[in-house]
């Protein structure tokens, strides 16, 4: 599979297997220069040394091989579909569901469910783990997703998430009491300097990541918030919500290291998307309401103050 990598301005000047490491956040740095020394990253078609440096105006090829099919098949399970056509679907994800086959996830997974639903009407630009499938969010994060049932469509909508007209508002709980009603995060985010597993706030091998944000009401121990992504790098909400001091209710990875209110896995939902249609460009609008669990936690929570 090959991907093509283009340079924001904060990414100039990078050695560029800095670069990739943050770039392609599947690949840990040794994966990289796995890559980088196999001849697989070229520019131009001409193959780059690691510690060669990025600069702004080039263009990257990636060739990554792709993952093996076996254990990948499609299973009966049950999926909200929020909309569909012969283009695209949009599916509320449950709290708990991994979007694809990973190592510890090898099935039931939303591309199982997805294999099944739509058989062989999936794009295949997201390689034979991720078909058709457009952009991700966590397994403990619930809310709506877009998934491309052809190549039109997913670089379509692809497009869009690169030039931000693809809108995400999501809903959070953050432990502690923000100081203000609205904010906006501009901090880059790139793979932690000494945990592969986790993302950070930093400024190497990092790109640009921008989280705005508003109190919707407040407990003085605990703040529920609406965020808005303008853009979409891994665990963005989740680190730059860390980085302000008020991780999320229930994530345990960068907040509290103990279950709090009977949650455990982070209060985060993806609430509503707003994208045009690849093909006709009319304006889709797509909501999903609090899962019962969380709407729980709010209701456990009682009146703001």
């Amino acid at each position: 599979m090959n991907t093509i990598l283009e340079l924001e301005p904060a990414e100039e000047g990078l050695r560029l297997d800095v670069f990739l490491a943050g770039a392609l956040p599947g690949l840990s740095r040794s994966g990289v220069q796995r890559l980088l020394e196999a001849g697989l990253v070229t520019l131009e078609g001409k193959a780059l040394k690691k510690n060669a440096r990025t600069a702004l105006g080039e263009v990257y090829r990636v060739e990554i091989a792709e993952p093996e099919e076996a254990g990948l098949t499609p299973q009966d399970i049950p999926l909200d579909v929020r909309y569909e056509d012969s283009d695209l679907l949009v599916i509320n994800k449950p709290r708990g569901m991994v979007v694809h086959p990973a190592p510890g996830h090898p099935d039931g997974t939303l591309v199982n469910a997805l294999l099944y639903h739509c058989g062989e009407s999936l794009s295949g630009i997201g390689g034979v783990q991720r078909p058709g499938i457009v952009h991700r969010i966590d397994k403990d994060t619930s809310g709506l997703l877009i998934v491309a049932k052809n190549d039109f469509a997913h670089r379509g909508l692809s497009e869009q998430l690169k030039d931000h007209s693809l809108f995400r508002e999501y809903e959070a709980v953050v432990i502690g009491n923000l100081k203000e009603d609205t904010g906006t995060v501009n901090a880059p985010i790139g793979r932690h300097p000494t945990d592969r597993q986790r993302m950070a706030v930093t400024e190497k091998g990092s790109r640009p990541a921008v989280t705005h944000w508003r109190v919707l009401e407040r407990w003085g121990d605990y703040t529920h918030i609406l965020c808005k992504l303008e853009t979409g790098r891994t665990h963005q909400i989740r680190v730059h919500m860390a980085y302000l001091g008020h991780p999320l209710l229930g994530d345990l990875t960068y907040g509290r290291k103990k279950p709090e209110l009977g949650l455990s896995g982070q209060f985060l939902h993806a609430r509503r998307l707003r994208f045009f249609h690849p093909r006709s460009g009319e304006e889709i609008v797509v909501e999903a309401p609090l899962p019962e669990e969380f709407q729980a936690v709010l209701k456990k929570l009682g009146p703001g103050i």
